[in-house]
């Protein structure tokens, strides 16, 4: 259910939106090591006292982060107000980086509607938005901005910004840190990770998510 790191190890069947079975917490028996992994480096948070920080590492080639993605808003809209949630593109190599360039330069424009149809455009479309050449990957992102109404103004000044390239560093780091070799990932308050296939499916996934962050808020 994962898109895995070049040269990964990792099978799985398919079996993503599907499933009926009752979630682990429902049974009671949410476990360490099979539902949920404890990070043996915890990262710090960056979120304020009292607030609990969930990421999900992602991809925007990766089909199963592209499935993923709608259930993630639907939950956003819906979870509690002491979860703060952030999305962060892996990087792997230079296709990574070019899409967590375009996903942070959504950000600097203030257009994060536009998130979707990034996911649309490579899943749906058939565009790549990624090339071997740098040059060419930034004209395909302007094209692709530029058809919702970005200027080439607008585009360069947030697309060279330093707050994306440092958001693109960061990235680059957690990807590192958190050790990701498959996504998409979810890592709660820099102590746990998780994902779809050691949940159980999206809805087990969520409520996990729900019980370790209320674990994390009143430890």
């Amino acid at each position: 259910m994962r898109a895995i790191k070049p040269f990964a190890a990792f099978t799985i069947g398919l079996m993503l939106l599907g499933g009926t079975a009752l979630s682990a917490n429902e049974a009671g028996a949410w476990r360490a090591g099979v539902h949920y992994a404890l990070l043996p480096k915890p990262q710090a948070p960056t979120v304020a006292k009292g607030k609990v920080e969930v990421s999900e590492v992602f991809w925007y080639g990766c089909g199963h982060c592209y499935a993923l993605d709608p259930v993630l808003e639907d939950w956003k809209s819906k979870k509690a107000p002491y979860i703060e949630f952030a999305r962060v593109p892996v990087i792997w190599g230079p296709q990574h980086q070019q899409h967590a360039k375009l996903f942070y330069t959504l950000q600097a424009l203030g257009k994060p509607e536009l998130h979707a149809k990034v996911f649309d455009a490579i899943h749906r479309e058939h565009q790549p938005l990624s090339d071997r050449d740098e040059l060419k990957a930034r004209e395909m992102h302007f094209a692709f901005l530029s058809s919702h109404g970005v200027t080439r103004e607008q585009f360069d000044a947030s697309y060279d910004s330093m707050m994306v390239t440092a958001n693109v560093r960061r990235a680059a780091m957690l990807t590192q840190n958190y050790q990701v070799d498959s996504v998409p990932m979810i890592f709660i308050n820099g102590k746990y990770s998780t994902g779809l296939t050691e949940a159980g499916g999206p809805k087990q996934l969520l409520s996990l998510i729900n019980d370790l962050a209320a674990r994390e808020k009143n430890p």
